[in-house]
């Protein structure tokens, strides 16, 4: 139902911040497919949770695209830590 339709850099490294403007307007939902979403609940499913960035633009542009509720699945997150006691 999704396609990225811009090229964005490699999450790593990046701050939270930073990811979220990359992905900003990187997916779209599939013109054709845009009937399928409308009133429907969808389910996004990632195996790794860092920032959420990537799931949020997903996210959105369901929203935008008029899906009743979208969820999220996930199958393992990444916890930042903070610096380490000497």
């Amino acid at each position: 139902m999704l396609r990225r339709v811009r090229a964005t850099e490699q999450q790593i490294g990046l701050s939270r911040a930073q990811r979220a403007t990359n992905v900003q307007g990187a997916f779209q939902v599939f013109p054709d497919r845009q009937a399928e979403v409308q009133g429907r609940r969808i389910v996004l499913i990632d195996d790794v949770l860092t920032s959420g960035a990537t799931l949020d633009a997903c996210a959105r542009v369901l929203l935008r695209a008029k899906a009743a509720q979208v969820d999220v699945l996930v199958f393992a997150r990444v916890v930042e830590s903070g610096p380490r006691p000497i």
